[in-house]
Formats: structure tokens, C-alpha cells, sequence
């Protein structure tokens, strides 16, 4: 388990530097914009890499929390593919999706991270997940702050609006499917359709 909590503490530091007031822009001033991009870059890497593999080695050994709900499990079936449309949004031409949710990685992150806290109940599960949901709603506070303070513009909707959402929902909902599919079994070990 201590590897897993390492990575997940590297990658969600690595993803809180715009938290403290002026710790980016102070770190921009010493190191560059490039180095702080390649400093963030590599320290989410490699926290990255140790969550996976942690993640994977902690998975067998944890003790269950809880018994997920049935219904959370379904529930999971359509909240995911929202969470693949929300984060296809955010690099999409500005459509009504990311206007409407301003963030749509972030929003994307928290109704992923929420739904497999609903059918997930091991420890393991509970912390990567719970952690990231709880990431995601301090970001969310942290980039509402910066729009405030001028810092940060919100989404404007674009001259291809209708082809941002377009494509958000056919790239969401195809990149869904396919891990639904193909991806989570092979890489989690766990069918999400029942076969």
C-alpha cells in the first residue's frame, strides 16, 4: 500500500500547484514556464506510474469497507460514459458541454472518480478514487477562484459549437465503449459488461 499512497501523493501534488496563491506564477519567475511544465510533467509521471502499480498490488490486498450497492454498480454504467463525453469536451472546440460545465476535465474526473466510489468498496479503491474526487472539487473551487480573479477566462462558445459537442459525444461515448469493452478488462481485470 505504501507505494500506491506514494504515487497518489506525487500525482495529485504534481496537480495542486495552482492551489497556493502565487506558488505557480513564483516558481514560473525562478524556473521558466517550460520548467515548471516539464518539473510538473515528470512528477505526475512518475506518480502516475507507482499509483498504477501500487494501485494494482494493493487492489488483492485490502480489506473491503464496504458492499458496494447493486444499483451503484449500475448506476457506474451511465455515469462513466458522461465522465468520457465531459473529458472529450475539453479538447474539443467550445461547445454548450464545456460552456456549460466550464471545466469539463475536471467535472469529467469527479463523476468518474464518484461513480466508482459507488462500485467500489475495498480500501484501496475507496482512497484512489475518493482522493480523486476530492481533488477534483478543490480544483474546481481553485479554477473558479482564478476566473474570479481574472486570472483565467471561461469557455466561450466557439464558431464550430455544434461540432464540439458533436464530437464530444461521438469520441466520449466510442472511447467508452471500447474501454468498457476492451481496455478495463485487459488493464484492471475486471468486465465491466458481464459476458
Amino acid at each position: 500500500m505504501g507505494l500506491f499512497l506514494a504515487g497518489l501523493g506525487l500525482f495529485l501534488a504534481a496537480h495542486m500547484i495552482a492551489w497556493p496563491k502565487g506558488l505557480r506564477p513564483a516558481l514560473i519567475t525562478r524556473f521558466g514556464a517550460n520548467g515548471v511544465k516539464l518539473a510538473v510533467s515528470l512528477v505526475s509521471l512518475i506518480g502516475f506510474a507507482l499509483l498504477v502499480i501500487g494501485y494494482g498490488q494493493a487492489r488483492g490486498e485490502a480489506p473491503p469497507l464496504y458492499d458496494p450497492p447493486i444499483w451503484g454498480q449500475h448506476l457506474a454504467l451511465v455515469l462513466v460514459p458522461i465522465a468520457f463525453v465531459l473529458t472529450a469536451a475539453a479538447y474539443l472546440p467550445a461547445g454548450r458541454i464545456k460552456v456549460w460545465t466550464r471545466h469539463p476535465m475536471v467535472a469529467g474526473v469527479k463523476v468518474w472518480a464518484f461513480a466508482h466510489v459507488l462500485a467500489n468498496g475495498d480500501a484501496a479503491s475507496v482512497v484512489l478514487f475518493g482522493a480523486l474526487l476530492a481533488w477534483a472539487v478543490g480544483d474546481r473551487i481553485s479554477l473558479l477562484r482564478r476566473e474570479r480573479a481574472g486570472l483565467l477566462a471561461p469557455a466561450r462558445l466557439s464558431k464550430a459549437a455544434w461540432a464540439g459537442d458533436l464530437g464530444a459525444l461521438a469520441l466520449g461515448l466510442g472511447a467508452a465503449a471500447a474501454f468498457a469493452l476492451y481496455a478495463h478488462p485487459a488493464w484492471i481485470g475486471v468486465a465491466v459488461v458481464p459476458g
